[in-house]
């Protein structure tokens, strides 16, 4: 494969950036607005919007991460889950003297994001299901607020783009955008790239990237619930809340091997996919499985699959081929000219990290901003998923130009369109 040398460049200095750890120089972001504490002894009020696990997870690690940081809202869709979240948080003792939820700070409703954001605090973590996301991030930027936002983005190609508008308008006005793409974060991830960046292995040829594992939680359903409580409250089988397993929890892999090649987006894209154990409607329309070839402009093929099926082997890493050795990325294990190399060094937990960086960021006033590869990430797994419900290859120009939303045009409590398993040949873009 000829080298190209002008990519070669120019992915090597990102990755150099990115692996040093260089996180606290913000992507364009401007000087802080005024009002804004970055004081070191300065509390910083942190509000929480989704209280389910990653949300719960998300509040420990920022509490963790600054002794200065007070959890002073909630919200989610339902009260149950805003006040069993809560609970969770507070029974962390290492943190629970910076619990400080007055009761009428737990709010819920489709709106409850607007409450917490409303209520005065500094940094929102954005932890619902990820079709809310563009919606509340643009809402919170709009606010003046610092934001982590989890993975993905959204869940559809509109989304994605709202969220890339309100990505610069946050650069411009010096906010911090931490993503919750985690292994960008995680040190011994950061080390091998760099590695890999510096010639360790040659010129990247091509990548195998898996995300192969077991099925997830069903939370059942209750005669009380309506279709739209049902969807919401087992948003993981549901594409127009969670994106399907490519976006919600295999983009992981694709971030990682979208990093590897400089954060580019690939020119196309042919999947295939379906369902072979979640059969039952109880799981929606979501598959359990893909298969994805993605071809990159300066000739690169990234080799993808994901999996949610019990009883299979399972492999969650990425193997990069060089043209003069290979990588395992989460092994953190190069194979070159010089030898076998194997990272050692520190390995704090990547959770915890991010948001040392995020909150470290706000302080030194130099905003992180993970928009863009955030975005470019995202729009990948959708290209993935689009072209295997459809059946056809995609260009990269026409995934992103894809304008079909998913979801209600209003939220209400009541009836819910049952969404239909994509047909590969039949099914449009979704």
């Amino acid at each position: 494969m000829p080298k190209n040398e002008s990519h070669g460049a120019s992915r090597r200095g990102f990755l150099k950036q990115t692996a040093a750890g260089s996180t606290l120089a913000a992507l364009g972001a401007g000087p802080l607005r005024a009002g804004v504490h970055t004081g070191a002894d300065e509390t910083l009020k942190v509000g929480l919007v989704g209280c389910g696990g990653r949300g719960r997870g998300a509040a420990i690690n920022a509490l963790s991460a600054d002794k200065n940081a007070k959890l002073t809202a909630v919200g989610d869709a339902f009260m149950d889950r805003a006040k069993s979240g809560l609970a969770a948080i507070q029974f962390e003792e290492a943190i629970a003297d910076r619990v400080a939820v007055d009761e009428d700070h737990v709010f819920d409703g489709f709106d409850n994001y607007k409450k917490v954001i409303d209520s005065g605090v500094d940094v929102v973590l954005l932890a619902t299901p990820p079709h809310f996301r563009p919606e509340h991030f643009a809402y919170a930027v709009d606010k003046d607020k610092h934001v982590f936002i989890e993975k993905p983005i959204s869940t559809d190609m509109p989304g994605a783009e709202k969220v890339s508008q309100a990505c610069e308008t946050a650069a411009q006005k010096g906010l911090a955008v931490v993503s919750g793409l985690c292994w960008r974060y995680d040190l011994g991830v950061r080390e091998t790239m760099r590695r890999i960046a510096d010639g360790a292995i040659g010129d990247i040829v091509a990548i195998e990237s898996n995300y192969n594992t077991g099925t997830l939680w069903h939370r059942g359903d209750k005669p009380g619930w309506s279709r739209m409580e049902y969807q919401m409250r087992n948003w993981l089988y549901f594409t127009w809340l969670s994106g399907d397993i490519i976006a919600e929890q295999a983009i992981h892999s694709l971030d990682k091997t979208a990093w590897l090649l400089g954060d580019q987006s690939p020119a196309k894209a042919l999947g295939i996919g379906g369902r072979q154990q979640r059969t039952d409607p109880k799981y929606g329309n979501v598959y359990d499985h893909f298969t994805v070839f993605y071809e990159y402009p300066t000739g690169q093929g990234v080799y993808f699959t994901c999996r949610q099926q019990d009883g299979c082997s399972t492999r969650v890493d990425e193997t990069v081929r060089g043209t003069k050795g290979t990588a395992e990325i989460l092994a953190h294990r190069i194979q070159g000219p010089s030898g076998e190399w194997r990272y050692d060094g520190p390995k704090p937990s990547m959770y915890d990290n991010e948001h040392v960086e995020f909150f470290a960021s706000i302080r030194a006033g130099e905003p992180i901003n993970n928009g863009h590869y955030m975005v470019n990430s995202t729009r990948i797994a959708h290209m993935g998923r689009m072209s295997a419900y459809s059946g056809k290859t995609l260009s990269w120009e026409e995934a992103i130009s894809d304008s079909q939303r998913l979801g209600p045009s209003e939220y209400r409590w009541g009836d819910a369109p049952e969404p239909t398993v994509a047909i590969p040949g039949v099914t449009h873009h979704v």
